[in-house]
Parts: structure tokens; C-alpha cells; sequence
């Protein structure tokens, strides 16, 4: 591949092998806290969306939930002076209202999450990518050393090979078989 090639196959990487392909050039790092770039990202009202859909699924939400409930419906039923007696006409109209808001709350956060997963894919994937790279290139200086190492043995099996050839005639003997064949 000429140099015009490599330059044209680099403009058709994506954006996400353009930055791997940076970072192996640079010899910079492809690891990051995804994280803490995700959380740097949030608005105020995602970061209260999530704090409240975190306190939504949690036993101490359900516990004081279902407190509040049993309070209002033992006072309601008991009281004379009631301030929502049975069939609890107001509490239900509550808890659908509680229910319209939180649905919409948990599904914010439920997206973000979605969209914090495929941010770590693709660094997962970029980190990968780039480790792929790496290692091929660690094989292919393996292979050429293999290959440099390869050609210094024939030479100095050569030069042994002459080294005995010379003392061989000197000593006026003759060569019984051919090592090079």
C-alpha cells in the first residue's frame, strides 16, 4: 500500500479508529475513566432525575412509602373528622400523580444509562482496537527479529562451514559429503 492509499484509508476510518489510530502514532494512552467523563457530561437536572430514580428503587423509599400509607389509611378510616375517608378518593389520586411523575424520571435515568453503556462500548472497543494493533505490531517486530536472527545463523553457519572446509584441506583430507546440499 502506497503512501496516497494509506492516506486515503486513514480519511474513511471512523472516528473512534481515527482517535486509536492517533494514540498508537503518539503513543498516548486510550484508557479513561468512562465514568468520570460521563458524570462531568450530566446537567443538574439529570443529576437530581437520577439521585431521585436512585431514592425510587430503594427498600428505604419502599419502606417509608408504604409507612405513609398505612398511616394515612388508619387515620382516614378511624377519624371522624377525616380528611379523606374511605374509598381514599384523594390517596389514590396521589399515588397516580406520584406514579405520572415517576415513570417519566426513571426513564430519563434508564436512557442515560443506556447512553453511559454505549460511551464504555466504544471505549471498550477503542482500547481493544488499539491492544489488537498493538499486539500485531509486537508480532511483527517478533517476526523480523526471527527473520534477522534467521539470516545471522545462515551466515555464520556459512562462515563455520568455510572455517571447516579450510582446516579440512589443510589437514589433507578430503570432503566426504557436501554440507550444503
Amino acid at each position: 500500500m502506497n503512501r496516497i492509499d494509506k492516506t486515503d484509508y486513514l480519511h474513511r476510518l471512523g472516528k473512534w479508529e481515527q482517535r486509536v489510530f492517533q494514540s498508537i502514532i503518539g503513543r498516548k494512552h486510550v484508557a479513561q475513566d468512562t465514568n468520570r467523563v460521563f458524570e462531568e457530561q450530566l446537567t443538574f437536572g439529570q443529576r437530581v432525575a437520577d439521585h431521585v430514580a436512585s431514592f425510587g428503587g430503594s427498600w428505604t423509599f419502599i419502606t417509608l412509602f408504604l409507612a405513609v400509607m398505612f398511616a394515612w389509611i388508619i387515620l382516614n378510616a378511624k377519624s371522624a373528622a377525616a380528611v379523606d375517608p374511605f374509598p381514599f378518593i384523594l390517596l389514590n389520586l396521589i399515588l397516580s400523580c406520584l406514579a405520572a411523575l415517576q415513570a417519566p424520571v426513571i426513564m430519563m435515568s434508564q436512557n442515560r444509562q443506556a447512553s453511559k453503556d454505549r460511551l464504555e462500548a466504544h471505549h471498550d472497543y477503542e482500547v481493544n482496537l488499539k491492544a489488537e494493533l498493538e499486539i500485531m505490531t509486537l508480532h511483527a517486530k517478533l517476526d523480523e527479529m526471527r527473520e534477522q536472527h534467521l539470516v545471522e545463523l545462515r551466515s555464520a553457519l556459512a562462515r563455520q562451514i568455510e572455517i571447516l572446509q579450510s582446516i579440512n584441506s589443510k589437514l589433507g583430507g578430503e570432503s566426504h559429503a557436501n554440507p550444503q546440499s
